[in-house]
């Protein structure tokens, strides 16, 4: 599928290089090939926007997360899959196979970033609900992983987190590690970051939009 996909994007890059040069360089009278680059551009730009907006509308944003419903699902049209692909760049699932939460910012909406630590606290019987897996993935101001000495770039249910002793679920994300509590650690880099919450054959709560991932708080104080 990859392959796939990058021969086709060769092939429409290859076509659009050669329309433009085409109306820069043959001898079309000047009105014709203003008029052609402009149809172009304008489209281009409306493309464009319509998607942004579009991907507004259907957004559901909840405790400073972000997710779209159904995004996945085949039939969506091709109006849903660009707003799809400017919320989530990469492959995306059916609904019943995955559903996928964003966010660059805290529950106060202040941006995330390393300088200061943050908190994930996931109440007593409040892991997301799932027939498969759930993972939590870290990545910095361009989407990339963060380098760590722990080589750890996401924690989940496979990860070993220790719950505390009411059965909540703390998951510490900041730059340094929190003493004594490595196992539930998810380093972050020194600037601003953006986090991913994946769950792979969500419970019937997701599918039904009932479940609500809580906020990430910042605790108090920058990263010693």
């Amino acid at each position: 599928m990859s392959r796939t996909y990058t021969y086709f994007a060769a092939l429409v890059g290859t076509v659009c290089v050669a329309f433009i040069l085409a109306m820069l360089f043959l001898p079309l009278t000047r009105t014709v090939r203003s008029d052609v680059l402009q149809g172009f551009l304008i489209g281009f730009g409306l493309a464009f926007v319509t998607a942004q907006a579009y991907a507004r509308i259907k957004a559901v944003r909840t405790n400073g997360w972000t997710t779209m419903p159904r995004l996945g699902n085949p039939g969506n049209g091709m109006l849903m899959r660009a707003a799809c692909a400017q919320l989530f760049p990469g492959p995306v699932n059916t609904a019943e196979e995955a559903v996928y939460w964003w966010t660059n910012s805290d529950g106060n909406g202040a941006a995330l970033d390393g300088r200061h630590r943050y908190l994930l606290r996931f109440p007593a019987g409040g892991l997301p609900p799932n027939d498969a897996f759930w993972s939590l993935t870290m990545g910095d101001a361009r989407n990339r992983f963060v380098p760590n000495p722990l080589r750890r770039y996401s924690v989940g249910d496979r990860s070993g987190l220790i719950p505390n002793p009411d059965g909540s679920v703390d998951i510490h994300i900041q730059a340094a590690a929190p003493p004594g509590r490595d196992a539930n650690w998810l380093p972050a880099p020194s600037g601003k970051f953006i986090l991913w919450l994946r769950v792979y054959q969500p419970g019937p709560a997701i599918l039904a939009g009932s479940y609500v991932v809580p906020a990430v708080a910042r605790v108090e104080g920058a990263t010693p």
